[in-house]
């Protein structure tokens, strides 16, 4: 009669060490946030000075917020590389309404109040990422490729509505107000109780994304898309529909994160979140989510885009030239992207 090898005790180490890897996985954004902290924190006396960390703050959270519908994307297994531009151009629009007199069917109107204006910049917003997703599905082109000519169209747009000047600019009276709403300037440059407002609406965003990649439909459905098409669509899911309200949410987070950003400059103009587009691409991945889609969360894109800010942030205080913060932030991105290649597959053949 055979022997069987004893299945409990000879397969348990192995399960636990897997375990181990997938917690190390989950975990591993927050180590190299905490890591890269308490490094800058020794190697520069002004990192953890209050002024300083409400600054990274501040910076973080447009990358953070943008990283919000660029996960929902990535996860379907797309990419959106006009985020950017749709921050731009949306709070560019918001911004001549609410500082420009102009005339509608002969009546002068405006300037807009702030509450009007922040609808008109929701609805650009949302209406370039309907776009987006109305070219990918009924145009069948790539994403990549969608969003990269996209994302020409809306600067191209934003540079007319602008005239390709900042705004308010140095018009007459009689044309500007003159200046952005003080609502508008305490979204980007506000606090409350110390902590900057920008940071808090960077939260908020993430707590709904990851509400809605938990418990509703649509996140199942992006989970669904992004790990297996086929299989979503014998389950009944609609790609076309998940698709289109993916980018439909980007777009209408990148239109709060420009206006939260045309608060912090005081000002706006059609090319102001031009390296957003692949910094909270950056975010993502740092995040642990995986490009191919299918695996990752909003949570872990916001701890990307605060190790991007404390990087950044870290280098200025260690007065490294700004060429080489591009060289060694690059550097950061492709090495992180290796390392979880190479887990993935590590704990693809464990299992």
């Amino acid at each position: 009669m055979e022997s069987k090898p004893a299945a409990g005790p000879g397969r348990a180490p192995d399960r636990i060490l897997r375990a181990a890897r997938e917690l190390i996985s989950r975990i591993g954004p927050v180590i190299a946030l905490v890591l890269l902290g308490a490094f800058l924190s020794i190697a520069t006396p002004h990192f953890l000075k209050v002024n300083n960390l409400a600054n990274i703050t501040r910076q973080s959270a447009i990358t953070a917020i943008l990283s919000v519908g660029q996960t929902l994307v990535i996860l379907t297994g797309g990419i959106d590389l006009s985020v950017g531009s749709v921050a731009a151009i949306s709070a560019s629009a918001a911004a001549v309404l609410m500082t420009q007199r102009f005339t509608v069917f002969g009546v002068v109107v405006g300037p807009l109040n702030f509450e009007l204006g922040l609808l008109i910049a929701l609805a650009v917003g949302a209406a370039c990422g309907l776009v987006n997703g109305l070219v990918i599905t009924r145009g069948r082109i790539p994403d990549f490729i969608a969003t990269l000519g996209t994302l020409t169209i809306f600067q191209g747009i934003a540079l007319i509505i602008t005239g390709g000047l900042p705004v308010p600019s140095h018009l007459t009276a009689t044309e500007l107000k003159g200046y952005l709403p003080p609502q508008m300037i305490w979204m980007g440059a506000g606090d409350v109780l110390g902590v900057p407002v920008a940071g808090i609406v960077a939260v908020v965003i993430v707590v709904l994304g990851w509400l809605l990649l938990r418990y509703l439909a649509l996140g199942r459905a992006v989970y669904a898309v992004g790990g297996n098409r086929e299989a979503a669509r014998v389950s009944g899911i609609s790609i076309d529909r998940t698709k289109v309200a993916v980018y439909f949410l980007s777009g209408l987070i990148a239109a709060l994160a420009g206006v939260v950003l045309a608060g912090r400059m005081n000002s706006s103009n059609a090319l102001m979140a031009g390296e957003e587009n692949l910094r909270s691409i950056a975010a993502v991945v740092i995040g642990g989510t995986n490009l191919f889609g299918g695996e990752g969360g909003v949570v872990g894109s916001l701890i990307g885009a605060f190790i991007m800010g404390e990087l950044g942030n870290g280098l200025n205080l260690l007065n490294v030239s700004a060429f080489w913060q591009r060289i060694v932030q690059g550097l950061v991105i492709i090495l992180v992207v290796i390392f979880d290649q190479w887990r993935r597959r590590r704990l693809t053949a464990a299992a």
